[in-house]
């Protein structure tokens, strides 16, 4: 599904027209994204899930190529953990 198909399915099941559907899920999302650069702020949306922000470890890799061996610096990613009762209906 994509964002298109949730602003159709959105506009379609409320009677809002899709340029303000469209609207509300950017203004979502980049204050979602907001959040987590800035802020390192957690975001929980109840019966739903959280975006959360994972530290990883500095980490030894290869390079098969060059036959050699980097360092990966330690450094945060964005993640989504899906509520317990949304996993559950999923499954």
């Amino acid at each position: 599904m994509t964002k298109a198909d949730i602003v159709s399915e959105i506009a379609k099941s409320t009677g809002v027209e899709k340029v303000q559907v469209q609207a509300i899920v950017e203004a979502f999302m980049e204050s979602i994204k907001t959040s987590l650069t800035n802020n390192n702020n957690n975001v929980y949306l109840r019966g739903f899930g959280s975006f959360i922000v994972k530290k990883r470890a500095t980490k030894v890799a290869r390079n098969i190529s060059k036959n050699t061996t980097i360092t990966i610096p330690e450094h945060n990613i964005p993640a989504f953990k899906p509520a317990k009762s949304f996993a559950a209906k999923v499954k």
